[in-house]
Parts: C-alpha cells; sequence; structure tokens
C-alpha cells in the first residue's frame, strides 16, 4: 500500500528568508496599490463619518473581525467615538447597540459573510449608514451598501493564496487612511490625543507642564547678587538640585552657578573666600516658562547641552521655580 503522507524536507535558512522577503514585498504592494484607487469613495466614506451624530460600528467575521477590532480602536484614539461589534453576536442582541445616526463599517474580503448580511437589512432598517470594505466590488455587499471601499489585492502573500494575509493589510492600511483623515478634517490635535491616553507615557509627555514638576518655594535655591561664594555653595548644599540661581532685587535672573561652575572656579583660584557668586556665575543661563510643556524642558536640555537643570522664569524675567532632569525621568517624560 502507497503511503500517501510523505514526510516534507523542512526549508533551510535561506529558503525561510526568502518567503519572508516575499511576503513583505506582496503586502507592501497591496498597500501601494490602494493609493491609487483612492477617489470619491473615500471621501464620501470620510464625509458619512464626520459628519454623523452617532458612533462608528465596525464589524467583520474571523480575520476581517480581528482587523476591524483594530481600525475601531485607532478610530476612537483619535477623535472618532468607535467600537467593534461581533456580526455573529449581533444576532443574539448585540444588533441593539446600532442606533440611528450611526455609522457601519462591515468588513468582508469576499463581500458574502453570512453573518454580516444577516443583519444588513437590520442595520439599514434602524437608519444607520454602511460603509462596505470588500475586495470585490460586484459582491452583495459591496452592492448593498452606501458606501464602497474597494481592498482588493492581487494576490494573498499565502504561497497557497488562501490565508488571509495581503488582504487584511490592505484592510488595516485602510482604516488607518480613514482615521488620520478623519482625525484631520476633525482638527485633532496632540493635546486631544493625550486627553485620550492619560495613562500612558505619551500622554504624560504632553500633558504634563514645567509648572507640575517644577521645585519652588523653600525648594528652590537662590541667593542675592552680592552673595558670598560661600553663601551660594551652601545654598546649593541645602536645596541639593546642584546649583543656585542668582537673582537681583527685584528677583529677576541675573546667573547661575552649577557644581560645574565651582569645579572650574577652584581650578582657576588659588583662594575663593573673597569671591562674591557673582564674579564667578554664569551669565544669561537658558531658562523656561512655567506653562511650557515638561517635554520642551527636556528638548532645551539636550539641545543646549545644559547641565540637567533649568532655571523658571516668568514673563518678566522673574525666577519662578527650577526643574531638574530627574524630575522629568520621574515623571516618565524622558
Amino acid at each position: 500500500m502507497t503511503n500517501l503522507h510523505h514526510p516534507r524536507v523542512a526549508p533551510d535558512g535561506a529558503r525561510i528568508l526568502e518567503l519572508a522577503r516575499e511576503v513583505l514585498v506582496i503586502e507592501s504592494a497591496a498597500v501601494a496599490a490602494l493609493a491609487s484607487r483612492l477617489g470619491e469613495s473615500f471621501l464620501a466614506a470620510v464625509e458619512a463619518i464626520f459628519a454623523s451624530a452617532g458612533r462608528v460600528v465596525v464589524t467583520g467575521m474571523g480575520k476581517s473581525g480581528h482587523v476591524g477590532g483594530k481600525i475601531a480602536s485607532t478610530l476612537a484614539s483619535t477623535g472618532t467615538p468607535a467600537f467593534f461589534m461581533h456580526p455573529g453576536e449581533a444576532s443574539h442582541g448585540d444588533l441593539g447597540m446600532i442606533a440611528g445616526g450611526d455609522v457601519v463599517i462591515a468588513i468582508s474580503n469576499s463581500g458574502e459573510s453570512d453573518e454580516i448580511l444577516r443583519i444588513l437589512p437590520l442595520i439599514k432598517r434602524r437608519g444607520a449608514k454602511v460603509i462596505a470594505i470588500t475586495g470585490r466590488p460586484r459582491s452583495t455587499l459591496a452592492t448593498e451598501a452606501d458606501v464602497h471601499l474597494d481592498a482588493a489585492v492581487e494576490k494573498e502573500a499565502c504561497p497557497m493564496n488562501l490565508a488571509p494575509t495581503a488582504s487584511t493589510t490592505a484592510v488595516l492600511a485602510l482604516g488607518d487612511a480613514l482615521a488620520v483623515a478623519l482625525l484631520e478634517k476633525r482638527g485633532f490635535g496632540e493635546s486631544d490625543y493625550a486627553m485620550h491616553h492619560p495613562g500612558g507615557a505619551l500622554g504624560r509627555k504632553l500633558l504634563l507642564h514645567v509648572s507640575d514638576l517644577m521645585h519652588t518655594g523653600d525648594r528652590l535655591p537662590r541667593v542675592g547678587a552680592g552673595a558670598t561664594l560661600k553663601e551660594a555653595i551652601l545654598e546649593m548644599s541645602q536645596k541639593g538640585l546642584g546649583m543656585t540661581a542668582i537673582v537681583d532685587g527685584e528677583g529677576r535672573v541675573a546667573g547661575l552657578f552649577t557644581d560645574g561652575d565651582l569645579r572650574r572656579t577652584l581650578e582657576r583660584h588659588e583662594d575663593i573666600r573673597g569671591l562674591t557668586v557673582a564674579e564667578v556665575m554664569t551669565r544669561n543661563p537658558r531658562s523656561i516658562g512655567p506653562s511650557r510643556l515638561a517635554a520642551e524642558a527636556a528638548q532645551v536640555m539636550q539641545a543646549h547641552h545644559v547641565s540637567g537643570r533649568l532655571l523658571v522664569v516668568d514673563d518678566d524675567g522673574r525666577l519662578v521655580g527650577a526643574i531638574h532632569v530627574d524630575d522629568l525621568l520621574r515623571a516618565g517624560v524622558i
């Protein structure tokens, strides 16, 4: 009896890399091909979502559903209220998630997914618009939708041309294009994005201001312009920031004295007992306003090679605080 289950020879490393590169080439070509096909239907989809008083409900089965979940998440995080609805569960009560005024994005590569077609008339009856994303412009779903977005690909990256690979990548990219277009149309900015991500590092970077982190009051090292070098060193030691600000009689910044300035002073002077801090301070030090973003303080430190601390001044140049690189690190800004 002939054994029909012949063992396959495992491909070597060179063949594995060849296959992997071929996948990336096929999928990148599939995404690139979408660009030339974008036109009036894409603009209609953007306008339908933008004009909607409701939410975007994304639905899809299988791999399309997984991609749909990501699209819904991206839309929601960029200013378009959206969520994913499983089409199989829709027939068992979840259809109640859809209301008149909503926009449903239905994803199906074939355009013939039974679970979606079964609920399509009920979605329309509720008054929701339907945007279909399919790989077949003449499919039932594409024909019955209010707007159709063509996500057809020449071939899948799977060697058997069966597993959804290039097609799902194309749909994912098309969803990103929708989200970015809507983001721009809404005037959705960095502060809006941060409000949608308050718990993440990005939210901290975008929302924290210098005034939230700066040292003030008794924690702020400062001496007058007439202070002796010894007094300045004591102030630095007590406040623990490795520096002290030097201010004039009206509280305006006259200079800055740091650990580095102290080392340079000791190298240049055999006797420092008669020196005032004004004689050896750094004049016109870098500073920042309290209302500026903490991320900007980090950028100033890096761009101008500031030694880990910045003075914070108001519009009149008066000292109001100081910020240290350790403050930025603890806050997760850098």
